[in-house]
């Protein structure tokens, strides 16, 4: 409803602030908005936001977050010129650059990060060095990391870059592994 962020929204649930319909709310709670009436520290909340949807392209150097603690930049001062809050959905490393989404719609962009909803994503990734059918092979049949087998991705060779068709792999444990802890082939990223 554009009050506050995910986390914070959670925070204020789980501190019993929110109340659903004059009952407390509680972690997983649904409402429908055109009939329940929620309130946060005893005001009521009203959706009147548009919902908005942007497609940037994040150039490298650029935090995928709103806000940083150590003074980075973050994507959101390149939509400085739209006034609802917005945030990015899902993620690109720093020195990374390519298409980002941003929204202020909370369940489309859960609809698409969370894991449950199994949408691929595409990272093309220029490397120096180079690579041969072994690794691609490695990579495609999966890897032991520390005792978790952690399965393997789709990688196609397009001329010197390969693609492969998501950047995060989530296990079971909720044990996140980042591309570059998958790749162990000397490889610098370009």
């Amino acid at each position: 409803c554009g009050v506050t962020s995910r986390r914070k929204a959670e925070e204020l649930i789980e501190t019993r602030h929110v109340k659903v319909n004059g009952r407390i709310a509680k972690l997983g709670d649904k409402i429908d908005p055109k009939r329940d009436l929620v309130t946060v520290h005893g005001k009521p909340v009203r959706n009147t936001t548009e919902k908005v949807y942007i497609m940037i392209n994040k150039p490298r150097g650029y935090l995928t977050s709103v806000t940083d603690d150590r003074d980075r930049k973050c994507v959101t001062e390149l939509t400085k010129g739209i006034k609802e809050r917005i945030y990015p959905v899902g993620r690109l490393d720093k020195d990374s650059e390519g298409m980002l989404l941003m929204t202020n719609d909370g369940e489309f962009s859960n609809k698409l990060t969370h894991p449950s909803s199994h949408v691929n994503k595409t990272y093309r990734v220029t490397v120096g060095g180079k690579v041969d059918e072994e690794q691609i092979i490695k990579m495609t049949s999966g890897i032991d990391i520390d005792g978790i087998y952690c399965c393997g991705v789709n990688v196609r060779m397009h001329g010197d870059v390969w693609v492969q068709d998501s950047q995060r792999f989530i296990f079971p444990g909720n044990i996140f592994i980042h591309w570059h802890d998958w790749i162990d082939y000397n490889w610098s990223v370009i």
